[in-house]
């Protein structure tokens, strides 16, 4: 057997345990930010995803679209603004921030997986695109701790709409707007989205890609990755500002999954080519892996 042939066996290998473990389990994965922007990579992502669903796990894919939806607003004038890694989201930008994610980001990345599993003949899997309007998937209330216009939090998720799509092998993909009693429209970050769908659906794992390589800590003036961290652990680098801006919502998320019941949560940099492949599947994973103090 030749040197590279004994490389893939054991790549398998190692591969098999986990593909075993994970059959039929619910995984979330929040795509977003930077790691969007190069489509070559972005391609191979959902290719990846795809594989999950070939040998038997269910991802659901929970869009963000930051940076489009901040350059739209720039091209008509106007300053995004943020508090605490939240958009500051006021009628127009709610226009703005539903033409993108919908109109745009959303229908995109089904476009992109339903080709891809068309050119691997997809024994039935397809890709679907949903808005938290449809189906009231996502209903909200006006977010309350801070005036943020137009920003939703969550009261309620309705997962029979997701149950039934997963069941007959459909990959949901999800744009973060919201509707409220009224029928209004709002915005609701993608990391909290994760979060929240993570615990209602009982997910096995939750997967935050972003542009970064996981959780870093600060010694002396050099940052180094964090393998892996508790809830506790993770609390206290809040509490001590070393997580900040966007990644605020993210590991607040993270936390709220893990203390809602989800197994782990990774934080991988969406960049790296098969970031979610290698993570899942081999013994020693690549981001930060967030795991209950029991664990």
């Amino acid at each position: 057997m030749l040197k590279n042939d004994t490389w893939r066996a054991d790549i398998l290998v190692e591969a098999l345990p986990y593909i075993k473990k994970f059959w039929n389990k619910i995984v979330i994965i929040k795509y977003g930010g930077s790691a969007m922007e190069d489509k070559q990579l972005e391609q191979q992502i959902l290719k990846d995803i795809i594989l999950l669903r070939y040998i038997g796990m269910k991802p659901i894919i929970v869009h963000g679209g930051g940076p489009e939806i901040s350059q739209e607003m720039l091209k008509q004038n106007k300053t995004p603004q943020f508090i605490n890694g939240l958009r500051v989201t006021d009628r127009d930008t709610m226009d703005i921030t539903e033409m993108v994610l919908t109109g745009k980001i959303n229908t995109r990345l089904v476009a992109e997986i339903n080709l891809c599993i068309l050119e691997d003949q997809g024994n039935g899997i397809k890709g679907i695109g949903l808005s938290g309007e449809d189906a009231q998937l996502l209903v909200v209330k006006k977010y309350a701790h801070i005036d943020l216009g137009y920003v939703g939090e969550i009261i309620k998720i309705n997962t029979e709409i997701l149950t039934l799509l997963i069941e007959k092998d459909y990959i949901p993909v999800i744009a973060t707007i919201g509707v409220d009693a009224s029928g209004d429209r709002f915005n609701i970050n993608a990391d909290t989205v994760a979060g929240e769908l993570a615990k209602v659906l009982k997910a096995e794992k939750l997967i935050f890609l972003s542009d970064v390589d996981g959780i870093l800590r600060e010694l002396g003036n050099v940052e180094t990755l964090i393998s892996s961290i508790n809830v506790e652990e993770a609390k206290k680098l809040l509490e001590s500002g070393q997580v900040q801006k966007g990644m605020i919502p993210k590991v607040e998320s993270a936390l709220g999954a893990l203390e809602g019941g989800v197994k782990k949560v990774h934080f991988l940099n969406g960049k790296q080519v098969h970031s979610i492949l290698l993570e899942i599947f081999t013994d020693k994973g690549i981001g930060t892996e967030f795991v209950s103090v029991d664990n």
